[in-house]
C-alpha cells in the first residue's frame, strides 16, 4: 500500500445524486469530509456534503477550485463530461481514471474496448445511417437492439428493430452515432460490483440477480442462484476487465446469463451501482463504504453476505396515489427504507429503495415485493 489518504482528508464526489450521498454517508463514517460537484442545489450528495459546488461542469475556475480542494476525485455520475477529467487531474487524483470513465462513456468505444481485451460481450455494429443500419441488420439479424453511441441510460435512447425498416428504425432514434447489438436469449441479468485499489487489491459483490420493470431496475436479489460454474465464470470475467483497464476504485459489469450458458458483458457503470445498494444492510462491507477504501487506498472490506437479501427500487410511482403509507410498511418485521432526499417524485425517477434480509432470496424477493404493495397502499 502506497500513499493512503487517511481519514480526516477531503474526498470530492462529480455528481451529486443518491449515489454520491451514500458515498458521503459511508465516508463521513470512516471520518472523511466530503465536497460535491453538479450544477444543481440541494441535492441528495449535498445535503450531507461539507460543501456542495452549484455551478456548470463547462466551468472550469470552479472546477478547479474544487479539484484543489480535495484529496481524491470519484463518481457517482459518468455522463460529465470526460475530458474535465484531465483538468481535475492536474489538480489532485482521480479514480477511477479518465481513461475508465471515456471508456464507459460511448457504447461503440465500451464495445470495442472489451472485445479487443478478449472479454465476452453480444455481437454490435457500428452504425452512423439508414444505410449502415441495413447493412448491420443483415449481418446480425432480426430482432436486434439500436442504441445511442452515447447518453443512454434507464433504457433511455435504445429501441428494438422487428419488422420495421431500417429507414424508420433509424429515423426514430433520432442519433447520429449508435451500436446495433444482437438480441440476446439470455437466462437471466445478473451484475458483479467490483472493487480495486491502486495496490491491486480485489474486492467484489455478487453476481447479484437483477430484474427489470420498463427497462429500469425494479428488484435485486443475492445471492443469484446460479450454478457454482456460472457464478465462477461472472467473477473471473469482471476480475478480468479490472485488471485489462486498470480500474481503480468501484466499478459495475451488467452481464446477460444466456440459456446456452453463456455470461456476455451488457455494460460498465463507473461507480457504485444499484443492484450493490442491498450491500449496505447484507454485507459486512457495503459498496459505498468500499469506494471509500478503494480511492484511498486502504485496505479493502469483507464482502461476506450476512444473510440472504433483496432489494426494491421505489420509483416515484409509488406517490401516484398521495402520501405512501410509511406507518402501516415500517410494521412489517426487517424492512429497511432508504430515502434520497429528493423534494419531487416523478414517475420513473429513483426515490429510494426497500431493503429485506430473509431465511432465502426467495422469502426477501416475497417480503420486499409486499412491503412497496403496502406503501401503495394495494
Amino acid at each position: 500500500m502506497t500513499n493512503p489518504i487517511l481519514p480526516g482528508a477531503t474526498l470530492g464526489v462529480l455528481g451529486s445524486g443518491q449515489l454520491g450521498r451514500m458515498f458521503a454517508i459511508a465516508a463521513r463514517r470512516l471520518g472523511y469530509r466530503i465536497h460535491v460537484y453538479s450544477p444543481d442545489r440541494d441535492t441528495p450528495c449535498g445535503q450531507v456534503a461539507d460543501m456542495e459546488y452549484s455551478a456548470p461542469y463547462e466551468d472550469y475556475e470552479q472546477l478547479e477550485q474544487f479539484a484543489r480542494s480535495v484529496s481524491v476525485v470519484t463518481f457517482e455520475f459518468e455522463n460529465v463530461p470526460s475530458a474535465i477529467t484531465e483538468l481535475i487531474g492536474r489538480h489532485t487524483l482521480v479514480r477511477p481514471s479518465g481513461a475508465v470513465l471515456n471508456i464507459s462513456q460511448h457504447r461503440l468505444r465500451e464495445k470495442g474496448t472489451l472485445q479487443q481485451h478478449g472479454l465476452p460481450v453480444p455481437g454490435f455494429r457500428a452504425v452512423r445511417s439508414a444505410v449502415d443500419l441495413e447493412a448491420a441488420l443483415s449481418e446480425l439479424g432480426r430482432p436486434a437492439i439500436l442504441k445511442t453511441a452515447s447518453s443512454g441510460y434507464d433504457g433511455k435512447g435504445q429501441l428494438r428493430i422487428d419488422s420495421q425498416s431500417a429507414a424508420d428504425a433509424w429515423a426514430a432514434l433520432n442519433t447520429d452515432e449508435a451500436i446495433l447489438e444482437a438480441l440476446v436469449d439470455f437466462e437471466c441479468e445478473v451484475s458483479v460490483i467490483g472493487a480495486r485499489s491502486p495496490s491491486g487489491e480485489f474486492a467484489y459483490y455478487g453476481p447479484l440477480r437483477n430484474s427489470h420493470a420498463h427497462h429500469i431496475l425494479d428488484v435485486t436479489t443475492c445471492p443469484a442462484g446460479l450454478s457454482p460454474q456460472l457464478e465462477q465464470r461472472a467473477i473471473e470475467v469482471a476480475r478480468s476487465l479490472f485488471e485489462a483497464l486498470d480500474v481503480v476504485g468501484v466499478l459495475c459489469v451488467e452481464m446477460f446469463v444466456t440459456r446456452n450458458g453463456e455470461i456476455l458483458i451488457n455494460e460498465l457503470a463507473p461507480r457504485p451501482h444499484n443492484s450493490g445498494h442491498l450491500t449496505i444492510d447484507s454485507h459486512v462491507t457495503c459498496q459505498f463504504e468500499q469506494q471509500v477504501r478503494a480511492i484511498c487506498d486502504l485496505p479493502l472490506g469483507s464482502t461476506q453476505q450476512k444473510r440472504p437479501a433483496a432489494m426494491a427500487n421505489l420509483l416515484g410511482d409509488v406517490w401516484s396515489k398521495g402520501e405512501p403509507q410509511w406507518g402501516s410498511m415500517l410494521k412489517m418485521n426487517d424492512i429497511k427504507l432508504h430515502l434520497y432526499g429528493k423534494t419531487e417524485a416523478r414517475v420513473g425517477r429513483k426515490m429510494g429503495h426497500l431493503t429485506v434480509l430473509g431465511e432465502s432470496t426467495e422469502a426477501a424477493e416475497r417480503a420486499v415485493r409486499a412491503a412497496r404493495q403496502v406503501l401503495r397502499g394495494e
